[in-house]
């Protein structure tokens, strides 16, 4: 069974259907990636599995439970983490406090007496950001700030990592450490599954792949399987539906990076 399912879910906002009987999962050890044009419906996804966003209907199950209805809080408690394609951190803390503040909530209001500096210290190691932990989080670079999202959520130890554009603002040498750093994070047991426009980060971490359109998912399977896909290469390059050329469309490149704008 999948640590994570989503079945189904439709999500509309009034004559507006954002998702359409979406239907994915991830598990454990594997990174799965969503993916998909701009508008696609992959935020809103994020949204309803974290329970950010009620479903119109459909059902989110996490670890064997429904967690349709759970309450956000809730479902942290029970291992999931995000990320969010817009930077929240506390600019005001410094870097090593956001942590220490993530620290402190996972481990409900008992945390507040044992916080760890260890830990807290452990998790900025971890993401290779340990030289910034005394700056403010307003201070450092958009990069680096999304290196403390993802510190922020380890602290916890959660079971699903749920990252949203998390490559935004890496460079290249930057994207290739952060890629191996979700590999080891597999391997280690914790799912991941990744919104990103960045294609040769998707197409060389990730075990899985589903594409939204529309708020449709349109194909599930390997890179390898997605790339060569014409409804993929349609929806990325524009192709119309009745266009007699569009299966003559070279395999999508794995270096291709779509513009990161709010799905």
């Amino acid at each position: 069974m999948p640590l994570l399912e989503v079945n189904d879910v439709v999500v509309r906002f009034g004559g507006v259907t954002a998702v359409n009987q979406a239907r994915f999962t991830a598990d454990e050890r594997r990174i799965t990636g969503l993916i998909g044009p701009n508008g696609a419906g992959k935020t809103t996804c994020f949204n309803v599995i974290t329970g950010l966003q009620r479903p119109t209907s459909g059902s989110v199950r996490f670890g064997g439970r429904d967690v349709t209805r759970t309450a956000v809080h809730r479902r942290a408690r029970r291992g999931m983490a995000r990320t969010f394609q817009r930077l929240e951190a506390f600019g005001s803390l410094t870097v090593r406090d956001n942590v220490r503040v993530a620290l402190d909530i996972a481990g409900g209001f008992g945390g507040l007496m044992r916080s760890s500096s260890a830990r807290v210290d452990e998790a900025l190691d971890r993401v290779g950001i340990s030289e910034y932990a005394a700056e403010r989080a307003d201070s450092i670079p958009t990069g680096t700030a999304r290196l403390l999202e993802l510190a922020r959520c380890l602290v916890g130890d959660p079971k699903l990592l749920l990252l949203d554009e998390p490559s935004s603002g890496l460079d290249e040498s930057e994207t290739d450490a952060f890629g191996e750093l979700l590999i080891a994070l597999a391997s280690e047991g914790k799912a991941i599954l990744m919104v990103e426009h960045d294609m040769d980060l998707v197409m060389t971490v990730c075990d899985d792949i589903h594409v939204l359109d529309f708020g449709e998912i349109i194909c599930s399977g390997s890179p390898a399987e997605v790339r060569a896909d014409a409804r993929v290469q349609a929806a990325y390059l524009g192709a119309s539906d009745t266009d007699e050329t569009q299966h003559d469309l070279a395999p999508l490149d794995a270096t291709t990076t779509i513009p990161a704008v709010t799905s």
